[in-house]
């Protein structure tokens, strides 16, 4: 009686050949499709260079900021890319830690991601500032010409370092992890240019035992290192709200919360960039029903912490007998930005509900639907956190009502533009799968081409 062997997370790949096929594929020449939509990305981000020339030249007043709403949408989708970007680490560094085998397919496309949204986010501080050639007054370096030197006890200074030491230790982990799959597509190009960007990014990669043995070591490491990250920027970003005492804010929930909603965001954040992928390059055999199913659970659970989150906010303001506090959460939930709230409800705490059935779990439609709604009530979260608050603190002569307009609606969807623009050339350009971990989890007959037949214990020849 003879069984055929089959990879436990890839039933569907052939042979370790086909790995190097199907990944590198995607390294080929692009064809109109992908012209067309990294076209779109570029046009978003033109759009949104005029947008950003327009507020400095004629000024800070062609955006709805006002007094006390001085935080809106450009605040907030810092917020939101900082939060997509926790995904990455969370399926590369912690999910590597415990031995999660079914990360292989997926955590380069995350590492990415990472990378990207942290590049995304760190232009929102310096494009709020409204004199953004001045950015650099926030760096704590000496000797100087100025007179004013940074405060170390301001948020704002905080996140001048976590997103820093975040982005510079998410993109050593990205390229590190890359090298011996890019030293595979320096071998199997033949295009001049691809040759030499693949021999300089592989740092002489050859595979020999003493060069495995410091790659695994080295990503171990970074692993390790990179792991306290994902709690501890989403944190620091929490405290530029938590250290207030703005209605709403100012609360010790706000780190945890931050940090799973971030989590949360950022792996709906992958499966939407990963199932279009999936469909278009046909890497159905990488990217399983397996995958998706453990990634909505997942979503699932800090979903479940999220709305968590939001019931205990809106317990501890009825708790508190704190009247702006009070206020503040009925504002929210039933004033002039009730559709907002009832949008992030809806969104982040209902829909995702509907991850417990795993019939919904393996349905690769329904799951980049739902991960849609959950992106966009993400974003909405944000959205009520900082405007809500501000726009109802403690004096009502003070109140007043902020609208974004149309510089900031557009530099919004400049900001995913410049993200899917740098995706998208990634595609293109770098493994966006890895092979060399595929080809652990894969069964050791497998490298010699197709599935090889194993005779049962006990049968007879």
């Amino acid at each position: 009686m003879a069984t055929v062997l089959r990879s436990e997370t890839h039933p569907g790949v052939e042979s370790y050949g086909e790995v190097n096929r199907d990944v590198l594929k995607l390294l080929g020449k692009p064809g109109p499709k992908y012209f067309a939509l990294l076209a779109t990305a570029i046009a978003l981000v033109g759009a949104g260079a005029f947008a950003f020339g327009t507020m400095v030249v004629v000024g800070i007043g062609v955006i709805g900021l006002n007094n006390p709403v001085s935080w809106g949408v450009l605040i907030t989708n810092f917020v939101f890319w900082v939060g997509i970007a926790h995904s990455g680490t969370l399926i590369s560094a912690i999910l590597y830690l415990f031995r999660a085998r079914w990360r292989q397919s997926i955590y380069r496309a995350a590492e990415a991601m990472t990378v990207f949204a942290v590049m995304t986010a760190g232009l929102f501080p310096i494009v709020h500032l409204g004199r953004p050639w001045i950015f650099y007054y926030l760096l704590p370096y000496w000797p100087n010409q100025r007179l004013l030197w940074p405060n170390f006890r301001g948020p704002l200074l905080w996140d001048v370092f976590a997103v820093g030491t975040y982005f510079t230790v998410s993109a050593t982990f990205f390229v590190v992890g890359m090298i011996p799959d890019i030293a595979a597509a320096r071998d199997a190009t033949t295009v001049p240019w691809r040759k030499k960007l693949y021999t300089l990014l592989s740092f002489g990669w050859r595979g020999s035992n003493d060069e495995w043995r410091h790659f695994t070591r080295a990503y171990l490491y970074l692993a390790a290192f990179a792991t306290p990250l994902v709690l501890s920027v989403h944190s620091v970003v929490s405290w530029d709200f938590a250290v207030s005492i703005v209605p709403g804010w100012h609360t010790t929930i706000f780190a945890p919360y931050f940090v799973a909603g971030a989590i949360f965001s950022g792996l709906a954040m992958v499966m939407t960039i990963v199932i279009p992928i999936r469909k278009i390059f046909g890497l159905e055999a990488y990217f399983t029903a397996r995958h998706f199913d453990a990634m909505c659970k997942l979503v699932l659970l800090t979903g479940m912490i999220v709305f968590y989150a939001y019931i205990t906010e809106f317990f501890m303001a009825w708790y508190s007998v704190e009247t702006p506090e009070r206020a503040a959460f009925w504002n929210r939930a039933f004033g002039q930005y009730w559709w907002a709230t009832w949008i992030m409800l809806t969104c982040n705490g209902v829909i995702p509900m509907l991850f417990w059935s795993k019939k919904i779990r393996i349905n690769i439609a329904a799951v980049f639907t739902i991960t849609l709604f959950i992106n966009i009530g993400m974003w909405f979260e944000r959205f009520v956190i900082i405007v809500t608050s501000l726009a109802r603190e403690y004096e009502p002569w003070q109140w007043r009502t902020y609208r974004p307009t149309w510089a900031e609606m557009t530099i919004t969807a400049a900001s995913f533009g410049w993200f899917f623009m740098w995706f998208l050339i990634f595609l293109r350009v770098l493994p966006a799968v890895s092979v060399a971990e595929l080809k652990e989890v894969l069964p050791a007959p497998l490298r010699f081409g197709r599935r090889h037949k194993a005779v049962s214990e006990g049968t007879a020849s």
